[in-house]
């Protein structure tokens, strides 16, 4: 498959972006940003400080090895999972008993494991006509696995479905169309009876890495997809005029709503808004939030999260160095939290968020400014781009 007239070269790493920032400054600022973590309650403190039983999943490179880590509040190990390479994001099962780690896109692996290190982790089977696109949600009462895949040679995209009931061995059971092509991340939707996709829109293949084969004619979307069926229940897109625009992660609101992430794949110079709300049977909303804001996200969002009270919304980009807070109901921005690579992002217990940098550092933040470092930068480790609280814990 030759790339095609709208191709251009691969976007280089996020890290490649930061090769300018300066560990010691972010240590710097960590360790200035300790005395505004004197403006948070004692409960939020003593929960931060890792005493509590919150768990966390993220994928790391540590001493020249890719693992996916399980943490605890306060950023401490509690298991390590070798991986054969990079890891992106995970699937978790509702009652915070398992997980699976999908490598990085094009991903080729995928590993089952239990977060309390009870078995030993178990590789998903993929065809060779298919890679993973580093995310998936359990469904059917967790006996189902969804995970987005590249069907590359037919150029759409996929939900593989793996068994993942005891004894099934996560074996590949069939998959559903995911809407769309390029799909990134799946939600399961309150109801448990719809998936929700994130359609990118961007056409690759794995021969030519991460080059994007059709910009000229990508169209992202939304896909509500029945579980039972795999029958496609609703689809939306973006204006025509936002073509470029490729919606790539989700988090769901406590009133239901999906918000999402973008990258913009045009002109660098401009200036969409990256972040949006759709509601079944709506029009997709877009919110840019401050002008100067949005300018230094520079077209990319990374992550989105939604706080333990489902209120709150945080979006990072790692390529311009800052976290933004949203308001779930008015869809107003709150404010926002720099972190050079800032990108994983999850909801800390109580109130506020947990994120995580490439440069090694963790911090507890909020949309009210406060900050509390719970690890500083370092050489000797780099987050990935996801941090996933585990569901079933406290």
């Amino acid at each position: 498959m030759p790339p095609g007239p709208g191709a251009r070269a691969a976007q280089p790493a996020r890290r490649d972006f930061l090769t300018r920032a300066s560990v010691g400054v972010l240590g710097a600022a960590c360790a200035g940003a300790l005395g505004a973590a004197l403006g948070w309650p004692r409960r939020a403190l003593a929960a931060a400080s890792g005493d509590d039983a919150a768990r966390y999943v993220t994928a790391r490179q540590r001493g020249g090895r890719d693992e996916a880590v399980v943490l605890d509040a306060g950023g401490q190990d509690r298991r390590v999972v070798a991986m054969p390479a990079r890891g992106h994001s995970f699937a978790i099962d509702p009652a915070g008993a398992r997980a699976v780690v999908f490598g990085r896109q094009p991903g080729f692996f995928a590993l089952a494991f239990d977060i309390h290190g009870e078995r030993a982790p178990v590789a998903l089977p993929l065809p060779e006509d298919r890679h993973f696109f580093g995310h998936g949600a359990y469904f059917d009462g967790a006996r189902l696995l969804a995970a987005t895949e590249n069907d590359f040679e037919g150029g759409r995209g996929v939900l593989g479905i793996y068994d993942a009931t005891p004894g099934g061995n996560n074996r590949r059971v069939g998959e559903f169309d995911s809407g769309g092509i390029g799909p990134h991340e799946v939600v399961l939707m309150p109801d448990g009876k719809t998936l929700c996709v994130a359609n990118g829109g961007i056409l690759t293949h794995p021969d030519y890495g991460k080059l994007e084969l059709n910009l000229d004619t990508m169209r992202a979307s939304l896909a509500y997809i029945d579980a039972a069926s795999g029958r496609l229940l609703e689809r939306v897109e973006l204006a025509p005029e936002l073509h470029r625009l490729s919606i790539r992660h989700l988090a769901l609101a406590a009133d239901g709503s999906v918000w999402f992430g973008c990258q913009y794949m045009g002109p660098a110079g401009d200036r969409p808004a990256l972040v949006g709300r759709h509601r079944r049977g709506a029009r997709l909303e877009l919110f840019p939030g401050p002008a100067a804001a949005l300018r230094e996200m520079r077209n990319y969002v990374g992550s989105v999260a939604v706080d333990a009270a489902g209120k709150v919304i945080a979006t990072s980009s790692p390529v311009g160095g800052q976290v933004m807070y949203w308001d779930a109901e008015s869809g107003h921005s709150l404010g926002t939290t720099r972190l050079a690579d800032g990108c994983g992002v999850a909801p800390a217990t109580g109130a506020g968020f947990l994120v995580s940098s490439g440069l090694g550092a963790m911090l507890r933040t909020d949309a009210a400014g406060r900050e509390q470092p719970l690890m500083p930068p370092s050489r000797e480790r780099a987050w990935d781009n996801h941090l996933r609280k585990v569901t079933g814990a406290t």
